[in-house]
């Protein structure tokens, strides 16, 4: 078996440890309250464009573009706040940082995270989790694309990858191949648009919950994909 610090397990975080999707609803409504149906629907397509653009989700810096024509609106300042200070730590899953602590019995569990650099970071303290992960937080761009760095940060015989969305586990799997482990999480919107595609390879566990993982010899799945 693997031993503890032979093995790294990456967890993202949207879907996965929290609910992101529930926060997205959230912040539709408060943008719907405090704006209206047509600024909250204008919001979201400067949301999408930005998104095109730099290539992951940017929740100010679409609020940002989102000010103008309402320079003078004070409820600009409502939404500021409303977006720096959620709190996530009400939208983590069941048991996510009991599965957490219990990684770090197995390995080195590593947040690997995409996103903006402001947001995103401080999503993930709000919610508990940076602390959790003793600050072994990784935010890119794309993460298939940046491994390299990921892996001269936290250098290990064997990888273990826990996401929700199988697209990013079957490109990862294809670019480290018996190095990586892969974990498909069957939670939020990724995974439900995903349910009847068959992907190659498929992924070498599916869960349905983050708290599973407490049920998984996950150290010993890893060996076996080694």
């Amino acid at each position: 078996m693997l031993a503890r610090n032979d093995l790294v397990i990456l967890l993202d975080v949207d879907n996965t440890l929290l609910d992101n999707d529930r926060f997205v609803a959230d912040l539709r409504a408060r943008l719907t309250q405090l704006f209206g149906v047509a600024e909250c629907e204008r919001y979201w397509t400067i949301f999408a464009a930005l998104r095109g653009e730099l290539g992951y989700v940017d929740y100010l810096g679409a609020l940002q573009k989102f000010r103008v024509g309402l320079e003078a609106d004070p409820q600009l300042l409502l939404m500021s706040e409303f977006l720096l200070e959620y709190p996530f730590v009400e939208r983590l899953f069941p048991r996510a940082l009991e599965t957490i602590a219990h990684l770090q019995t197995l390995g080195q569990p590593v947040i690997l995270s995409d996103g903006d650099i402001v947001f995103q970071p401080r999503k993930i303290q709000r919610s508990g989790i940076w602390h959790a992960v003793d600050g072994r937080v990784v935010v890119d761009v794309h993460k298939e694309l940046s491994f390299d760095n990921t892996r001269q940060r936290f250098p290990a015989r064997h990888y273990v990858l826990v996401d929700d969305k199988p697209q990013l586990l079957v490109a990862m799997k294809r670019l480290l191949g018996r190095e990586l482990t892969t974990v498909f999480v069957r939670q939020g919107h990724y995974a439900i648009e995903a349910r009847d595609t068959i992907f190659d390879p498929p992924p070498d566990l599916c869960i349905d919950h983050i708290a599973d993982l407490l049920d998984h010899d996950l150290a010993s799945a890893a060996q076996v994909a080694t």
